[in-house]
């Protein structure tokens, strides 16, 4: 049997204080709490679509704005999303997903490569979806591809309404991830020629 694939990442800055627990070999159990609450949506979107157990509790400087509480867990969720892969050995490493959400159409497609490397192309959205920054939405990619040192591509290929554009790009990550996570009985060892990711 093949040991279970989970983290636990705590991270504590003056800014911000987060928890995350992650388990790759889940069933989407969720629970988000950031004080951020679009935040929140977005990230059960990510747990719950990818097939992953996902905890996260955050305690941030939200007075101020919730740039910090955001960034802070988004790194934190990439680092534990790294360390839950281990030595990546028998994954299938690559996936993508084409995810409609009423008027919106995002394809996003990943490489659990060991490089960090983000591509990310969305229209003109409004600036604050109730009190969230709108600009966020690609600095959370940055964040979480930094620290899982994966590559991600998200296109948004069709779409206006801002909470669809920004929450269609979270369930077409993580159909993307959920396939890229998989563990697949014809890959031994790492899949790469070179040995390593």
């Amino acid at each position: 049997m093949n040991a279970p694939r989970k983290a636990r990442v705590e991270r504590t800055t003056k800014e911000s204080s987060v928890l995350v627990d992650l388990v790759l070999d889940g069933s989407g159990e969720i629970s988000v709490e950031t004080g951020v609450p679009f935040f929140d949506h977005m990230m059960s979107q990510l747990g719950k679509h990818s097939g992953c157990n996902l905890t996260i509790k955050t305690t941030g400087d939200v007075d101020v704005d919730s740039h910090h509480t955001v960034e802070d867990t988004s790194l934190a969720f990439g680092q534990a999303l790294r360390e839950a892969l281990g030595d990546k050995s028998g994954i299938r490493r690559f996936g993508d997903a084409t995810v409609p959400l009423d008027e919106v159409l995002v394809h996003a497609a990943v490489d659990l490569s060991g490089r960090p490397y983000l591509v990310h192309r969305q229209p003109e959205i409004v600036e604050l979806i109730g009190t969230f920054d709108t600009t966020l939405g690609r600095h959370i990619w940055e964040s979480i591809v930094a620290e899982a040192r994966i590559a991600l591509h998200i296109r948004v290929l069709e779409g206006r309404n801002a909470h669809h554009v920004l929450e269609a790009q979270f369930k077409a990550v993580a159909r993307a991830l959920r396939d890229a996570i998989e563990r697949d009985a014809r890959v031994s060892g790492v899949p790469s020629t070179k040995g390593v990711l």
